[in-house]
C-alpha cells in the first residue's frame, strides 16, 4: 500500500476530483477542507493578507493506482502550473 498525499489550492479542488473520478482512480480518500501554510508558490493562509487557502486529499492505494493517480494529478497541473499543486508518495 502506498500513501498519497495532495495539496492543492481550493481553486482548482473540483478540476483534480474530477480527473480523479475521470480516471476511475482515488475514489477512497480523505479530505482536509482547510490547509494553511507556506510553500513554494507562496502563502496560504486564509487571512486579509494571505487570503487564498489549500485542500489536502489522502488516499491509501495500491502501486498501481497510485502511479494512476500521479498521472491524473500531472495533468491537471499542466492545465493550472501556478495553482501550486503537490502530491507526495
Amino acid at each position: 500500500m502506498i500513501r498519497i498525499e495532495i495539496i492543492a489550492n481550493r481553486s482548482v479542488e473540483e478540476n483534480i476530483l474530477e480527473t480523479l473520478a475521470k480516471e476511475q482512480v482515488g475514489k477512497f480518500y480523505t479530505k482536509i477542507p482547510n490547509v494553511l501554510g507556506v510553500g513554494a508558490c507562496g502563502p496560504r493562509m486564509g487571512d486579509a493578507v494571505w487570503p487564498e487557502e489549500n485542500f489536502a486529499l489522502v488516499i491509501w492505494c495500491e502501486n498501481d493506482e497510485a502511479e494512476k493517480i500521479k498521472q491524473a494529478i500531472s495533468k491537471v497541473k499542466e492545465k493550472f502550473p501556478g495553482e501550486g499543486i503537490k502530491l507526495f508518495s
